[in-house]
């Protein structure tokens, strides 16, 4: 059985800004309102249910609320150059020089900024933060970066 949110329904949603290292287009700063999905896969419990929606949603807006109307920056990054200050941040990439108020920027554990990589990294930290049922087989995130472009990551657990 199948257990799916929709983030575009369920509003867990968040807008943020990024770019994409070496990219002929999105190696310029720029936003997308993104949408957040996640459907796990196994076998109902003695309650009917997969799972509970509840636990779920509440962990998914959890995770979106940090990333909402911030600068997303990949930390792990062999490419992009960032030095940090006191009350701004330096990041140097493609030849090109931004400079951001410490808190409008969220460091992210990733390589860099796509939607596969940010979908890996949400299903990554919603496994290990979520207490999932026996029942439960798999755990896929899926982030819309627009409507109709879904970038998926699917965790056997």
């Amino acid at each position: 059985m199948i257990l799916e949110i929709d983030g575009g329904y369920s509003g867990i949603r968040f807008s943020s800004c990024h770019f994409i290292p070496m990219h002929e287009k999105c190696s310029r700063l720029h936003g997308h309102s993104y949408i957040v999905r996640m459907r796990l896969e196994g076998e109902t419990n003695e309650n009917g249910m997969v799972m509970d929606f509840v636990v779920l949603k509440r962990k998914l807006r959890e995770m979106i609320d940090e990333m909402d109307h911030k600068v997303l920056l990949p930390s792990a990054s062999k490419i992009v150059k960032i030095e940090r200050r006191d009350d701004s941040i330096d990041v140097i990439s493609c030849g090109k020089k931004y400079t951001f108020p410490a808190e409008d920027v969220l460091f992210l554990d990733i390589e860099t900024t796509t939607a596969e990589c940010m979908a890996r990294m949400m299903t990554d930290r919603i496994a290990a933060d979520v207490d999932f049922p026996s029942t439960v087989r798999s755990i896929s995130v899926g982030v819309d970066e627009e409507r109709g472009q879904t970038a998926w990551y699917t965790k056997v657990l």
